[in-house]
C-alpha cells in the first residue's frame, strides 16, 4: 500500500507567507489530530481513493512508453522536414501530466489528462494526423479517437486499459529540454490560444502544488473534500457546481492559511473557512502578476462580466482565469449550506461523537423536496445516445438559470447524478437518461393559492439544446427531450425502489437552506424530511464585486483580510465550544447541529394547483415530425 505520511506533533514549518495574506494560526499538530488523521485514511481506504503500488506501476510503465512514442514521432517529423543533425540529436519532445493524477489524488481506474508538448516545427495537423495514425499501430491502444474541433483539441484514448486524454501544444522552441518547466510565462509568447488552452491545465496544476506548505497533507484533505463532494452530489462543473480543479484550489488556501496543520485538521478547517467566505469575493492562491502578453484575464476592474461571478476561484497560473463561472445562485446556495453541514459533523468527529464515515453519508436528495422536475433525454442508437446526453447535460445550467430568475422559485438544485429512464415502447430500442431538479418555491403575496407556468423556460431551454444540435450537425432524427413535474410521492413512476430508499436513513430532517429569501415556504409537508422556513441569516450577493472593483491594486486584497478576520473570529468561537463541551458547560454560542435545527412555527401552507398538459410544440426545419412536449405546471 501507499505510506502516507502523517506530520508529527512538534514538527513546525518555516514562518513563510503562503498565498496572499498571512496564516490563520501556525499551531502544530497534537497526538490528538495525527490520531484522527490515521483513522481518516482507514475511513477512506473502502471508497477506492487509494490507488494500489502495482495499478501506479502500471500507469508509470504506460506514460513512459506513451513519452518514447512522442519522442519518435517529433524525430521522424523532424527527418521529414530536413531539420540539421544537431537539431536532431536533441529536437525532445515530451509527455506532461495534470489534473488530479498530476496532483496525486487519482482514484482507482481514473483517467489520466497528459500534454503533448513539441518544438515549433512541428504542426497541430501533424498531431492529429501523423501521430493519431502511429497511435493506431500501437497493439495497446484501443478505442482511439480524435476530437479535433472541441474547444479544447483532444485525443482520447485507452493504453494498456487505461484511459488517457492527450492535449497539443506547440512552443515557441527549436527543441523541448528534459528539465522545462512549464510555470515560465515566457513559454506563452507567440503562441496561439489553442496551445495557450492546452498548457493551462499543467501550469495550473504544477502551480497549485508549488504554492501549498506540505504536498502530503494537501493530497491527503483533497482526497477527503474530493470523496465528499461527490457523495453529497456537489461536484459537476458542467452543472453548475465545482469541478476537481476548483476543489484543489480551494484545499490549496486551506493549507496556506493553516500551513502545519494535518488532514485531519485541515478539512474541519476546510469547511470552517469556506462556510465563512464572503462570496462574492474571490478566492486566490497568489497575486496576480501583470504580464504583457495581452492575454484576457479574470479582472473585474476591467471586464464587467467578471463583476457577476457568484463564487469567483481563481486560477493562480497567468492567464488567470475563474474556474466557477457556471456557478449560479442555487448551486451556491447548495454548496454553502453543505459546507455549514461539513463543519457541524467534523465538530462532532473531534468530539468524538460522531465517526469519519458519517461525513461520506449521501443527503437524501429525493426525500429533500416536495417538488421536482425530471428532464429526459433519449435517442434511438447507443452512440447517437452519448452524443446527445453530452449536449444537453451541457446545457441544464442555462434551465437552472432560468427557473432561478422566476418569481416564485426560490431554489433550483439539480443532482449532479444522471439515471436510466425506463423506455416508452419496451418493443422499441431507445436509449434514455433523465436528470431530476429539485425545487424550493416562494409564497406568494396575499395569496393561498400557488400556480406557475414553466412551458416558456422550458421551451426555451429546448430549443437552445434543438439550436446547438443542428448548428454542429450532431442532430439526427430521433433525438428528443421531454420535461414532467413530479411531486416526491410520484418519483417511484420513473426512478428505481432503491435510488428512492438507500438514503432515507440519513435524511437531513429539519436541515435549513440559510440563504433562502424570509418569503420562502414549506412546500415539502406530508413527507417525514420537510424543508423548515428558515430565517433569513444572510444576503445573497448576486450584483457586482463593487468592493473589490476599485483602483489599480490587487481586486482581493483589502476583502481578503475582511474574510479572514471572519474566520478568525468564529475559530474563537469554535474554540469556546469545545472547551464548553469538554467541561460541559453550557455557552451561548454554539455551532450548528449536524441534523435538526430549532424548531420554527410553520407558517400556513397555501394550496398548490396543478394544472396538467399545457403543451407546447417545437418545431425545426430538420425534424422530420413536429414533437409535442407536455409541461405540467404547478
Amino acid at each position: 500500500m501507499m505510506p502516507f505520511p502523517v506530520t508529527t506533533q512538534g514538527t513546525l514549518q518555516p514562518a513563510k507567507r503562503y498565498g496572499i495574506s498571512s496564516p490563520i494560526s501556525l499551531a502544530v499538530p497534537k497526538e490528538t489530530d495525527c490520531l484522527l488523521t490515521q483513522r481518516l485514511i482507514e475511513t477512506l481506504r473502502p471508497f477506492g481513493v487509494f490507488e494500489e503500488e502495482e495499478e501506479l506501476q502500471r500507469r508509470i510503465l504506460v506514460l513512459e512508453k506513451l513519452n518514447n512514442l512522442v519522442k519518435e514521432w517529433i524525430r521522424e517529423i523532424s527527418e521529414s522536414k530536413s531539420l540539421p543533425q544537431s537539431i536532431l540529436e536533441n529536437v525532445g519532445g515530451k509527455i506532461f501530466t495534470f489534473g488530479s493524477y498530476r496532483l496525486g489524488v487519482h482514484t482507482k481506474g481514473a483517467d489520466i489528462d497528459a500534454l503533448c508538448i513539441a518544438p515549433r516545427h512541428v504542426d497541430r495537423s501533424d498531431f492529429f494526423t501523423s501521430f493519431y495514425a502511429k497511435l493506431k499501430l500501437q497493439e495497446e491502444v484501443k478505442d482511439l479517437r480524435a476530437v479535433e474541433e472541441a474547444f479544447v483539441p483532444v485525443i482520447k484514448l485507452c493504453f494498456d486499459g487505461i484511459e488517457i486524454d492527450i492535449l497539443f501544444a506547440r512552443l515557441a522552441l527549436q527543441t523541448i529540454p528534459e528539465d522545462l518547466d512549464l510555470r515560465d510565462d515566457s513559454l506563452l509568447k507567440n503562441l496561439d490560444i489553442r496551445c495557450i488552452r492546452s498548457l493551462n491545465g499543467c501550469r495550473v496544476t504544477d502551480e497549485i502544488l508549488h504554492l501549498v506548505p506540505n504536498i502530503d497533507n494537501f493530497r491527503l484533505t483533497l482526497r477527503a473534500i474530493k470523496l465528499w463532494a461527490k457523495c453529497h452530489n456537489i461536484y459537476s462543473n458542467i452543472l453548475g457546481f465545482l469541478g476537481g480543479v476548483s476543489w484543489a484550489m480551494l484545499v490549496a488556501r486551506t493549507c496556506q492559511l493553516y500551513p502545519n496543520a494535518v488532514a485531519s485538521t485541515l478539512v474541519r478547517k476546510f469547511f470552517l473557512v469556506f462556510s465563512e467566505w464572503e462570496w462574492p469575493n474571490p478566492v486566490l492562491l497568489k497575486e496576480p502578476e501583470e504580464r504583457n502578453l495581452n492575454l484576457p484575464v479574470w479582472d473585474p476592474r476591467v471586464n464587467p462580466s467578471d463583476r457577476y461571478h457568484l463564487m469567483p476561484i481563481i486560477t493562480p497560473a497567468y492567464p488567470q482565469q475563474n474556474s466557477t463561472y457556471n456557478v449560479s445562485v442555487s448551486t451556491r446556495m447548495v454548496m454553502i449550506e453543505e459546507f455549514k453541514q461539513g463543519l457541524a459533523i467534523t465538530h462532532e468527529i473531534l468530539l468524538s461523537k460522531a465517526e469519519w464515515s458519517k461525513l461520506f453519508e449521501a443527503p437524501s436528495f429525493f426525500q429533500k423536496y416536495k417538488h421536482y422536475i425530471v428532464l429526459l433525454a433519449s435517442a434511438p442508437t447507443e452512440k447517437q445516445h452519448l452524443e446527445w446526453v453530452g449536449l444537453v447535460e451541457s446545457k441544464i445550467r442555462i434551465l437552472v438559470g432560468s427557473l432561478e430568475k422566476n418569481e416564485f422559485i426560490t431554489l433550483a438544485h439539480v443532482n449532479p447524478q444522471s439515471f436510466p429512464a425506463p423506455k416508452e415502447n419496451p418493443d422499441k430500442e431507445e436509449f434514455r437518461t433523465m436528470w431530476v431538479i429539485g425545487l424550493v418555491l416562494k409564497k406568494p403575496e396575499n395569496s393561498e393559492i400557488l400556480s406557475i407556468d414553466l412551458t416558456y423556460d422550458i421551451q426555451s431551454f429546448t430549443d437552445t439544446v434543438y439550436r446547438q444540435a443542428m448548428n454542429s450537425k450532431m442532430f439526427e432524427t430521433g433525438m428528443k427531450i421531454a420535461a414532467m413535474h413530479l411531486r416526491r410521492k410520484e418519483l417511484h413512476q420513473l426512478l428505481p425502489h432503491h435510488v428512492l430508499q438507500e438514503k432515507k436513513a440519513h435524511s437531513t430532517e429539519g436541515r435549513r437552506l440559510t440563504d433562502l429569501n424570509d418569503s420562502s415556504f414549506d412546500l415539502s409537508a406530508g413527507g417525514e424530511n420537510s424543508i423548515s422556513v428558515p430565517s433569513s441569516t444572510s444576503t445573497m450577493k448576486t450584483g457586482p464585486l463593487t468592493s473589490s472593483s476599485q483602483g489599480r491594486n490587487s481586486p482581493s486584497l483589502a476583502v481578503m483580510t475582511a474574510s479572514v478576520a471572519n474566520i478568525q473570529a468564529t475559530e474563537i468561537s469554535l474554540q469556546q465550544v469545545n472547551t464548553s463541551e469538554s467541561s460541559g458547560t453550557a455557552l451561548n454560542e454554539s455551532i450548528p447541529h449536524a441534523v435538526s435545527q430549532p424548531a420554527i412555527a410553520p407558517s400556513p401552507k397555501p394550496m398548490v394547483t396543478r394544472v396538467v398538459s399545457s403543451t407546447c410544440l417545437i418545431s425545426h426545419p430538420d425534424l422530420q415530425e413536429t414533437q409535442q412536449q407536455t409541461y405540467l405546471i404547478l
